[in-house]
């Protein structure tokens, strides 16, 4: 998401950093081409005038005119008033009573069962909270069962479903059972319509009267634009949201929405889902996101997924082994199993800084996440003698190999010298140690660095 509307602003700022001391035009012209980039980005109309006009009089300011990196001044300007206009990220409201109805709303296709799968994980691994997902769409063939299936997927309870039971009685008695069982929360994913109708805002206005929930989630799909600030609009007024949770903004929308919804509505984003896995849901940072729009990266969001995907065991092995300078083909097998975990090189790229810059070198360089799984199947169609020992990998050996795994010996060639490679600049920080890498700098490993040659 944000892809095209990072391009133009990167363009712009990368002008006006050509440039030596700002004049007003300068700053004038510059703060055209940022409206121009918000609209086609799908920002609302009055969103955008908002903002441009929020961010004129700090842009031409005199400490921006007489600033010694003036250009750098207008990025900070525009990357504050970003995170005023995306508004402060809100956690649920987790401090009711127990157990906590949550409910979920939104139209059919906007990704809100998963969602609500996924917000069980969450609150169930992050937070070791009890929950209980009850589905209360009677409408939809076989949308109970589905709700059904992800909740043992999350391995988090689901409530069975009773034939002919309507959605005020399951939320009901999903409320009765979790009073009864001692859950934390309880998820009550509401039935969606293809559109908002009289029918679909009286059952969830019913369900909300009957359970008072503590947070009401809109669920809406970033991909739909401006339909959906005006959905967002909609549910506000008549039944009551009090978050938003923006799903696919992992595709290629043009991100209008996320800068929209919060100043139409003014209810916070909550959560973002960023794929379709199950553990593809992240709390809403605004700063996070004006970094992303920016090209600044998100480093902090980058260090947290490691966190969570890397086993603390397994990392302080392959330490001990770096130390020692040793590094084999299944060391190489578990960092790209750690890789596709975090996302494939398009989720790590992604929070990169300055990665926009380099768009045509990435695109040329072919990171495709498939050769990612090529080359575990390669290591895969080895024996265990030959990972440990990949001096072994002679002709014949390589041909098997390729094979087995369904590719080709100029595959393995490349896998090896990526192997080799990385084996190397292993044994050079174990020469350099500590000291020799603070003394020499990072590129004493690259090659041709001058040491150890």
């Amino acid at each position: 998401m944000f892809e095209n509307l990072s391009q133009r602003l990167g363009d712009t700022f990368d002008r006006l950093k050509k440039r030596g001391a700002l004049s007003e035009e300068d700053v004038g012209a510059a703060l055209r081409e940022i409206r121009i980039a918000l609209l086609e980005a799908d920002v609302a109309l009055p969103v955008v005038k908002q903002f441009i006009d929020g961010v004129r009089p700090k842009a031409v300011g005199e400490d921006v005119l007489r600033s010694v990196t003036p250009a750098q001044m207008v990025v900070k300007i525009v990357h504050d008033h970003l995170i005023e206009t995306l508004g402060q990220g809100e956690p649920l409201n987790l401090n009711a009573v127990p157990p906590v109805p949550i409910l979920m709303l939104g139209l059919q296709g906007s990704g809100k069962t998963t969602t609500a799968a996924k917000l069980a994980r969450l609150l169930k691994e992050r937070e070791r909270k009890m929950v209980l997902l009850a589905s209360l769409d009677v409408h939809r063939p076989a949308a109970q069962e589905q709700l059904a299936i992800l909740a043992k997927q999350v391995n988090v309870p689901s409530l069975p479903v009773v034939a002919g039971e309507q959605p005020v009685a399951i939320a009901k008695r999903a409320m009765d059972v979790a009073r009864r069982e001692a859950y934390d929360a309880v998820i009550l994913d509401t039935a969606g319509r293809m559109h908002i109708d009289e029918a679909l805002m009286f059952e969830v206005a019913a369900v909300g009267q009957e359970v008072k929930p503590a947070d009401s989630l809109l669920v809406a799909d970033a991909m739909t634009g401006q339909d959906a600030v005006t959905l967002a609009k909609s549910f506000s007024e008549r039944v009551g949201i009090t978050g938003i949770v923006l799903t696919r903004v992992d595709g290629d929308s043009r991100g209008g929405a996320a800068l929209s919804m919060r100043s139409v509505t003014g209810k916070p984003i909550k959560f973002l889902g960023t794929g379709e896995k199950l553990d593809a849901i992240e709390a809403f940072r605004p700063e996070r996101l004006a970094g992303r729009i920016l090209d600044m990266g998100d480093v902090v969001s980058l260090v947290e997924k490691a966190a969570e995907t890397i086993e603390q065991e397994d990392a302080e092995k392959l330490a001990k082994k770096m130390a020692k300078g040793q590094f084999d083909l299944e060391d190489l097998a578990a960092q790209l199993r750690q890789l596709r975990k975090m996302g494939g090189m398009g989720g790590v790229m992604g929070m990169l800084p300055g990665v926009q810059k380099i768009k045509k070198q990435l695109n040329e360089a072919n990171l495709d996440d498939r050769l990612i799984k090529r080359q575990e199947a390669i290591i895969g169609s080895m024996t265990k003698k030959e990972r440990k020992t990949p001096n072994l990998l002679n002709a014949s050996r390589r041909r098997r190999i390729a094979a087995g795994s369904g590719t080709t010996v100029q595959e393995i060639n490349r896998l090896l010298k990526q192997y080799q490679d990385m084996a190397t600049m292993m044994k050079k920080m174990n020469k350099l140690g500590q000291k020799g890498l603070m003394r020499h700098g990072i590129g004493a490993l690259l090659p041709g660095g001058g040491f150890g040659r």
